[in-house]
């Protein structure tokens, strides 16, 4: 028989599983489905319920391509437009107090992704931190990050940041409910990879999320990530072409058509966009001028953004993962030539200048991932450092038989140790031929950096604070050393680099 506990949130009573060493409640419901009539909406309250709601099994991921939402070697979780849910992990152990709250938002480019991967339940860093770890589900893609706002009527409105107004929903959810969790709801870290490493910048820029969190961390952020209305527009009415919609009946199409012909329309439209234009991203948050004012980079660079505590780094390697499994960056001369052809008369002699052995492909698949990921990291660095503490790492370690796999320390490796997985089925794969010792000591530095700053707000004394006179950078390998100013030529090649526009 399964063990479970009960606890009433402000929605009504959810039954989760209590396990040996953790308690978890999967697929808790944080708004209202966006279905029907809420199709393209802002979030809305949970319907409140009566009874106990069961809350031990998962339920959908959000609309995406199926591949996306895969949790094993041949298991797919289901997709839905029902999919508004976030699942939390305790330590069974009691507590003398409240605990901190961590919550984790997926990456996945915004187009893929889902909280139900094991590797995300956290219960490993809860153990480790005493704390409550969080992860959620947003709309992605079509139903979260295209703004059709445009296109709707007095009668049928259509809301703009879907994505980004579910994450602060879910943060709302966390205000109002943790308490009842054991978690402290003033104390809030707010984390995440890739596409949600991005959302974590983002929400430090949106206005309606102030007060929801108290510190964030931003692991492998494409951080400049953003379109300006107009460009929205005009993707948003390319993704109504791809559909075969008449722009004078957008309003029916989008209430009517079946989620998965928008997907997949949006999903083509996308790679146009990428193949045209390398290095711009139109599936990503949309500057408004009202729910997002100011794009993430903008607003953290003129102080406009909340003043938290942050954490911010890259890996050395990202491109690498791209351009073996997922051919999307700008990793190859060609696309890498289309934005400096953008970006000013002299800037490719001056950035390849700063990478010896441009054009080889491994070079290249280096400025690709630096593009995307570091440089407008750095940015964010200098900017943010300004106002608020601000801590800055580079992810440098690889064991062995990644070296061998020819990625190295490359995107999306860092979850292993962030989430304590060394004896995952992936964690000793990577570590087959060599380095557990390595990744057992790289684990240690992250979580207990990740712990100290969730609870404190300050990671471990030896990690001093980035500033733009000393940029010091915590290398996480082993072993782990502090650098100040790595690859500063690079980083100044770079300067002044920003993504292209769509109009």
């Amino acid at each position: 028989m399964v063990a479970t506990i009960d606890i009433e949130t402000a929605d009504g009573v959810v039954r989760g599983r209590r396990g040996r060493r953790v308690l978890r409640w999967r697929s808790l419901p944080y708004a209202a489905p966006p279905v029907g009539d809420l199709r393209f909406r802002a979030p809305q309250p949970v319907p409140p319920w009566t009874g106990v709601r069961i809350a031990t099994e998962f339920g959908s991921a959000s609309m995406q391509h199926r591949a996306g939402a895969r949790i094993g070697p041949r298991t797919y979780q289901p997709t839905s437009e029902d999919s508004l849910t976030l699942n939390v992990t305790v330590p069974a152990a009691p507590s003398a107090g409240p605990r901190p709250v961590l919550v984790f938002i997926h990456g996945g480019g915004y187009l893929i992704g889902t909280s139900a991967l094991t590797l995300y339940s956290g219960s490993r860093l809860a153990l480790r931190g005493d704390a409550v770890v969080v992860s959620l589900n947003y709309r992605l893609g079509a139903f979260g990050y295209v703004d059709f706002s445009g296109f709707g009527t007095p009668q049928r409105p259509f809301d703009s940041n879907l994505g980004l107004r579910d994450q602060v929903a879910a943060l709302k959810w966390v205000r109002r409910n943790i308490a009842a969790f054991g978690g402290d709801p003033d104390n809030v870290t707010i984390f995440g990879e890739s596409a949600g490493a991005h959302a974590v910048l983002a929400l430090l820029a949106t206005p309606a999320a102030r007060g929801l969190f108290h510190r964030g961390i931003a692991q492998s952020p494409p951080a400049d990530w953003a379109l300006n209305a107009e460009d929205a527009a005009t993707f948003a009415r390319r993704c109504l072409d791809a559909l075969g919609a008449d722009p004078a009946d957008a309003a029916r199409a989008l209430i009517e058509a079946p989620a998965n012909d928008i997907r997949k329309a949006v999903d083509r439209t996308s790679r146009a966009v990428l193949s045209e234009l390398p290095g711009l991203f139109p599936i990503c948050p949309v500057i408004d001028g009202e729910y997002l004012p100011h794009s993430p980079v903008d607003a953290i660079s003129d102080g406009t953004a909340h003043r938290v505590p942050l954490i911010i780094g890259t890996n050395r390697e990202e491109g690498a993962l791209f351009a073996r499994f997922a051919d999307m960056l700008p990793t190859n001369p060609a696309r890498l030539h289309k934005i400096f052809e953008r970006a000013g008369a002299d800037t490719e002699a001056r950035v390849t200048a700063a990478y010896p052995g441009y054009p080889q492909p491994s070079v290249a698949v280096r400025m690709g991932g630096d593009y995307v990921f570091w440089r407008p990291s750095v940015t964010v660095m200098e900017g943010h450092s300004r106002y608020a503490p601000t801590y800055a790492y580079r992810y440098d370690f690889a064991p062995r038989a990644l070296r061998l796999a020819g990625v190295g320390a490359t995107h999306a490796i860092d979850l292993i140790p962030v989430f304590g997985a060394a004896d995952s089925p992936i964690g000793r794969a990577f570590t087959a031929a060599g380095g557990r010792r390595g990744l057992l000591a790289v684990t240690d530095q992250f979580q207990d950096n990740w712990i100290s700053f969730a609870r404190t707000g300050v990671p471990l004394p030896s990690w001093p604070v980035y500033t733009e006179t000393s940029r010091a950078t915590l290398i996480i390998d082993h072993p782990t050393r502090l650098e100040y100013d790595p690859e500063g030529a690079k980083r100044l090649a770079w300067k002044g680099i920003r993504v292209p526009t769509l109009t």
